[in-house]
């Protein structure tokens, strides 16, 4: 390259800079209007990497148009300013698709009480980021290599004499290829979904996240459980909020035989109709098992959440207990006491 045509290259920068300032300038002041959240969005997510997309768009333009291929500095800032425009491009891009993700995100309302559409677009949306961003990533790369002849051949020269180790490398990916396998199929069909209320390994717990490779599973005591996400294609798991939010809660008590049913199916009606934890769908108490010495009262309840739910099926219990031992004390389950044991 010339020296005097270093100017060329100079102006390319400088209009490259000129042009982002000018953009965000023009992004920030419309920003500022009211009502304009994309805008915001926009200048909160973009317009840092514009300082860098355009320069770089622009020298490479100008390196372009006067490249010489007899000289060896030219040619290699030419393949300098191609691997920075890649690289530039892919990290805006990523950002794109960030600022997409999350101007869909926030018309989801993940507090109210039936969230479950919510929670499956929330799923989808995450997993498909992740996947076009390591799209993106992997045709960048693919990009940097065959951009220049030396890294092309250097490349050929890699494929050609892996041998034995590309077959090792094949054997041992297949887990994670699996695995990412696995996490399309669970973005789709959604056996399991952000918040979903689950049973894994005998512990309760709640779906936090779901990357490509794994789940992350927020137990009752705040620890985490970290699955495999084949995990949950392969194995047999209980999920209450599959369907729907609402969680129907269960309260056992073993009675006896003298207890008045009616008495204490009203008692429930009043509890749950005091409690802002019911959500006013389903509500019953029944005798559903007979014993020797006692029977079996269950008294379900339902809930707008699983979380709301073991709340109001402990309030219950306590209160129904409470009522029983005060009210109806024969109720009680008495214990038969035997002489056998007894010295005479």
């Amino acid at each position: 390259m010339q020296i005097k045509n270093w100017h060329i290259l100079v102006s390319a920068f400088a209009l490259g800079i000129v042009t982002a300032w000018s953009i965000i300038k023009l992004i920030t002041l419309l920003s500022k209007k009211p009502n304009r959240t994309i805008l915001i969005k926009i200048r909160n997510n973009i317009t840092s990497v514009l300082y860098f997309f355009f320069p770089t768009l622009f020298s490479a333009i100008g390196l372009g148009a006067m490249r010489d291929h007899s000289q060896a500095n030219s040619a290699m800032l030419f393949a300098v300013s191609e691997i920075l425009l890649v690289g530039v491009s892919a990290w805006l891009t990523i950002r794109i698709v960030i600022l997409f993700e999350k101007l869909f995100l926030d018309q989801l309302d993940l507090s109210k009480p039936n969230n479950n559409q919510e929670r499956k677009l929330f799923t989808k949306v995450k997993f498909i980021k992740r996947l076009v961003i390591i799209m993106v990533l992997i045709l960048a790369g693919s990009l940097l290599l065959i951009s220049f002849e030396e890294g092309r051949k250097f490349g050929l020269g890699i494929l050609t004499s892996a041998g034995i180790v590309s077959v090792i490398v094949g054997f041992a990916a297949q887990k994670s290829i699996a695995n990412l396998l696995a996490g399309i199929q669970i973005a789709f069909t959604q056996p399991i979904k952000i918040e979903d209320v689950v049973i894994v390994e005998g512990e309760w717990g709640r779906i936090e996240e779901i990357n490509l490779t794994y789940v992350v599973v927020v137990i009752w005591d705040l620890r985490r459980m970290i699955l495999p996400i084949t995990y949950f294609i392969e194995k047999p798991f209980q999920n209450w909020t599959r369907k729907e939010s609402n969680i129907i809660g269960t309260a056992f008590f073993f009675l006896d035989y003298k207890t008045p049913v009616q008495e204490l199916r009203d008692y429930l009606m009043k509890i749950l109709n005091e409690n802002p934890l019911w959500d006013r769908e389903t509500a019953a108490l029944q005798v559903t098992d007979t014993k020797d010495q006692y029977i079996v009262v269950r008294a379900i309840m339902s809930a707008n959440n699983a979380s709301d739910a073991f709340d109001l099926r402990c309030e219950v219990r306590e209160q129904m207990i409470e009522y029983i031992r005060t009210t109806y004390p024969e109720s009680l389950p008495v214990m038969p006491v035997t002489t056998k044991n007894i010295p005479s």
